[in-house]
């Protein structure tokens, strides 16, 4: 991971909880960064909208709602969106932080896939995108920089939400995607749906297969061109040998027309699956053609259709479409305005976001002719004026009629153009009550938030509108209450096309994992991975369960609860210390009972000592003496058996000093008693005197 320490919110703290650790890249919307979810302890991804956006209210609005509805959408193989929100005009948006890699990585690394691998790494990619469809979800840009692949495998496909809510939050005539993966529709203007999102997975599972995209230009309209005027070629003219299935796969995929690809990612997931059943080991192992250094030369694009004789040429500029990047895949915006300039194809006009031009309007030549003329040898910039000029007599030729229509009765012909100019007259009416004032006309959605649905439908029948109803989860709204719309409110539409009301259904709930038994660090990541959060901590002395074991959870397993909702967790510190009584001295009854009752358990030495300070039958040591032991520790209890007896020789007649040292060398006591003041220094008496007695007794030694 490279660090850029001049970007300014490194090391910064976003709404007061994601401390932002690393940049990970930036691209034309925003800046993703690594950052530290410091309330859950867990790294996110925290994708930072340039300021150019961050500014616009109406698209942070758009933005808020789209992100509640990708959030909703819980798949193993769909990137998680955890939070949104702004802090100080900084925009973001919090992911799941896939450590690892994305499929554009591998594409890099190894150009052209086997179809064994090919086909694997794109099933969880459409089996998540089922799971989006399903749930009403659109991604709208699907492109391998949005395939991560995690360090232990797992495939996840990211960025659910914000294409479609920069597409709907900008102009009417914008256009957000990336060149090189959208479908025709897209292109020109229309509204897209789930089979828009197929057509982009059939070219990127033709790049997968062949190490090369279907189409390529000098600019990106000329890609944006060929996406609509031509079809994608079979995989096996690059990767020769290749199953015929899969050139099936990716053209049923890649039709130019919606209707004739799967309806939807569970459709696509159904055949693809069976595809990599039926087909043989030496198929889907076959190796594609070494990668070459550089891209082989693509035809070039179809010249577009020539202006008109008469019709104006378009000005650069003031609206006229701006890509940026070449092939480096970023997602761009194309705009689409009144301008002929701005249209990509000549198709016929069409409903949707924004206007279509008529084959009339379109011109081509100077957008990007000029462009490529002016980077080509001069040779070649002269041969490509001489072929325009050619096509443009042609048209011309093709345009003056060679015949006249033979000669008539006069009266037939003028009744034969009466007829005419009142048909015309007639369709020209019908269409400028229907676009003025009929179905056609434009409307604004209204405002439904919070609204019961018969509320909503009343509102969008008194504006024009018809109206379908979607339940879905919501963790603000209460449940019947209307949610949002699609189209949101505020945007402005035909009549005749129907607005979603999005119904609440309440918050969704999720189980609580089960917790107690684990480890306190076991516990904090089952919550990090189910959208959890941590608690408050008790701990409590437990005599079954180590120090750091997790007793009880609040709420209890299996509970239905939020995501984010906060656990409670009582946690083990061990078995309680016990302080070890001291009993030595006492005798060896009252000592058992002092210990026992103290929860540990006495053990009685086998052998009794002599000592002559403590009496018979009395504890002389205990081990251990003192400190700490757990409930039913063992204390071992030596008994005395009392002082021993040692007889007590003779010391009469013999001088004092040496009896005296002789007696305390056996261990007793000496008392001495001077008669005449000891004169003489010598034992005159002795009590006792020739027997035993106990060690340490006192001998009475007479001295005169």
């Amino acid at each position: 991971m490279q660090e850029y320490s001049s970007d300014p919110l490194v090391g910064t703290l976003v709404d007061g909880r994601y401390l932002i650790q690393s940049r990970l890249a930036s691209g034309g919307m925003s800046t993703v960064y690594v950052a530290t979810d410091r309330r859950l302890e867990r790294d996110v991804a925290l994708k930072v909208l340039h300021p150019h956006m961050a500014g616009d209210p109406q698209f942070l609005d758009r933005l808020g709602r789209e992100a509640k509805t990708a959030a909703r959408l819980s798949h193993p193989h769909v990137v998680g969106v955890l939070d949104q929100g702004e802090d100080d005009r900084v925009a973001y948006l919090v992911m799941e932080y896939i450590k690892g890699h994305t499929l554009r990585d591998v594409l890099k690394e190894r150009g052209a896939l086997p179809p064994r691998l090919a086909l694997a790494l794109i099933d969880p990619v459409v089996e998540g995108l089922g799971a989006a469809h399903e749930a009403g979800l659109i991604h709208r840009d699907i492109k391998p920089e949005n395939v991560l692949i995690a360090d232990d495998g797992r495939i996840k496909l990211g960025d659910f939400g914000l294409a479609r809510a920069i597409s709907t939050s900008t102009s009417t005539g914008a256009l957000i995607g990336t060149v090189a993966y959208l479908s025709p529709e897209l292109v020109l203007g229309r509204q897209a749906d789930a089979r828009s999102d197929i057509y982009s997975v059939g070219i990127m599972l033709y790049e997968m297969i062949t190490g090369r995209q279907p189409f390529d230009g000098e600019v990106p309209i000329q890609v944006a061109y060929q996406h609509v005027n031509s079809s994608v070629g079979a995989p096996s003219e690059l990767v020769p040998g290749l199953a015929g299935e899969l050139d099936e796969l990716v053209q049923w995929c890649t039709a130019n027309e919606p209707d004739k690809r799967p309806v939807d990612g569970n459709a696509l997931l159904s055949e693809l699956r069976h595809i990599r059943r039926n087909l043989s080991d030496a198929e889907l192992d076959l190796q594609p053609p070494a990668a070459r250094p550089a891209l082989p030369p693509v035809p070039p694009a179809p010249s577009p259709p020539a202006r008109q004789p008469g019709a104006q040429a378009p000005r650069t500029g003031d609206g006229a479409t701006e890509v940026i990047g070449g092939r480096q895949q970023p997602t761009e915006f194309i705009a689409r305005g009144n301008n002929p300039t701005t249209v990509m194809s000549a198709a016929p006009r069409g409903h949707g976001y924004g206007p279509l031009a008529t084959p009339d309007d379109v011109e081509y030549a100077g957008n990007y002719d000029d462009a490529a003329d002016s980077a080509a040898p001069a040779s070649k910039r002269a041969q490509r004026k001489h072929d325009r000029d050619e096509e443009k007599a042609r048209q011309r030729a093709a345009a003056t009629p060679v015949r006249s229509l033979r000669a008539g009765n006069p009266r037939r012909r003028g009744l034969l153009w009466i007829l005419v100019l009142v048909v015309a007259a007639l369709l020209a009416g019908g269409a400028g009550w229907f676009f003025g004032m009929g179905p056609g006309s434009p409307g604004t959605v209204p405002q439904l938030s919070n609204k019961t649905v018969a509320e909503a439908q009343q509102l969008l029948r008194a504006a024009g509108f018809q109206s379908t109803t979607k339940d879905v989860y919501d963790d603000d709204v209460k449940p019947g209450l209307v949610v949002g719309t699609d189209p949101a409110a505020g945007e402005v539409i035909r009549k005749f096309l129907p607005v979603s009301l999005s119904v609440s259904k309440g918050p969704q709930l999720f189980p609580l994992p089960q917790l107690t038994g684990k480890s306190l660090d076991e516990a904090k990541t089952a919550l990090n991975g189910a959208g959890m959060a941590l608690g408050k901590i008790s701990e409590t002395f437990d005599e079954s369960e180590p120090a750091g074991t997790v007793l009880a959870q609040a709420p209890r397993s299996g509970n239905p609860v939020r995501h984010g909702t906060p656990v409670d967790l009582t946690v083990s510190k061990g078995p309680q210390p016990i302080p070890v009584p001291d009993v030595r001295g006492q005798n060896q009854a009252d000592a058992v009972k002092a210990i026992e009752a103290a929860g540990l358990k006495a053990v009685v030495a086998p052998e009794p000592v002599n000592d002559r300070k403590v009496p018979e039958g009395a504890v002389v040591a205990q081990d251990p003496a003192s400190g700490n032991l757990t409930k039913g520790g063992t204390v071992t209890l030596t008994i005395s058996k009392g002082p021993r007896l040692v007889e007590v020789p003779s010391f009469i007649g013999q001088q004092a000093d040496e009896a005296e040292a002789a007696l305390r060398e056996l261990g007793f006591e000496v008392q001495v008693n001077d008669i005449l003041g000891g004169f003489f220094g010598t034992v005159r008496d002795q009590d006792p005197v020739n027997e035993e007695v106990p060690e340490g007794s006192v001998v009475t030694l007479t001295v005169v």
